[in-house]
């Protein structure tokens, strides 16, 4: 497969540089910039395969920038202040550091929230929002970020919390996991390959753990972070995969979401099948493509 994210560069913020790649078409003016946020361990290399088929199927040149939050991935090393805004001041430098004067913010998993805060808080920079499978003021009662009692179903930060021997041991437990060991492509392996670090105690997730539970408690504490999505006055688009973080029950519940509807028509959803919370933007399914040419239909609406 080809490599969408052929340049990579640092963006002065606060306590350090900001990693951030590029697909596509350089930010020039006029040009339709896509802002891409990533989950609260994850880093840009989940949007390798959305990036790939953006970028060779969208009507007309547009650039997608890809930063690694701060604590994750290229960026793991940025100390604090942590936290949902911090993030969004984040993202600012990075439009100003390329003179984007707005872009099309599309979050996944807690990426959504970020996406969500930075329109609600800058919506003279945002072009569009999408969110995918999250950003909404509730998550299902099932999708908790730990589960000590389930042997079976490791929580989110059981990753960050282990150690494992090897490379070969921290890729055997990726390639084990329920979301992904169906859709197991060379997306997903140089996903992986980004996700860990390795020292003389062994191989461990890259991402910094006091990050990701400064993000946790905004996410859960933080009313203007939790409800963002409500306040924003721009349509927003929301695709939800139909099962979860394990391939297991949805994120987010159906009756939940309606209600949600209901009371906030800014919003429209797409309903997409067969993925969850991980293919709907991973492996070579159609998730990514959907993903993709929802980011495509959203560039084109741009003058």
């Amino acid at each position: 497969m080809s490599e969408p994210f052929q340049t990579y560069f640092e963006v002065p913020v606060a306590g350090g540089a900001l990693s951030v790649a590029r697909a596509g078409a350089p930010p020039e003016a006029g040009r339709t910039v896509v802002l891409t946020l990533h989950g609260m361990t994850s880093c840009h290399m989940v949007y390798r395969a959305v990036a790939r088929e953006l970028c060779n199927t969208a009507a007309r040149p547009v650039c997608m920038l890809a930063p690694d939050a701060r604590g994750r991935g290229r960026s793991a090393r940025l100390p604090e202040p942590y936290g949902i805004a911090v993030h969004v001041a984040d993202l600012i430098a990075v439009l100003d550091h390329v003179g984007a004067e707005r872009a099309i913010v599309v979050g996944h998993s807690m990426g959504s929230n970020i996406a969500a805060r930075f329109a609600a808080d800058h919506p003279e920079r945002t072009a569009a929002v999408l969110l995918l499978d999250s950003g909404l003021p509730f998550i299902s009662e099932d999708a908790g970020v730990d589960d000590a009692e389930d042997d079976e179903r490791p929580g989110l930060l059981h990753r960050l919390e282990s150690t494992f021997a090897t490379v070969e041991e921290y890729m055997a437990y990726w390639r084990g996991h329920p979301a992904l060991k169906g859709a197991w492509d060379e997306d997903v392996e140089a996903y992986v390959h980004c996700d860990y670090v390795q020292d003389q105690d062994g191989v461990r997730c890259i991402a910094n753990v006091d990050a990701v539970f400064a993000d946790i408690g905004d996410l859960t504490f933080d009313r203007v972070t939790r409800t963002a999505v409500t306040r924003l006055r721009t349509p927003v688009r929301l695709m939800r995969a139909e099962r979860g973080l394990f391939d297991d029950d949805p994120l987010i519940p159906v009756p939940q979401l309606e209600e949600f509807l209901r009371a906030n028509p800014h919003v429209s959803v797409d309903m997409v099948p067969d993925v969850n919370h991980y293919t709907l933007v991973m492996g070579g399914g159609h998730g990514p493509r959907r993903v993709a040419a929802t980011l495509a239909e959203l560039a084109d609406r741009e003058p």
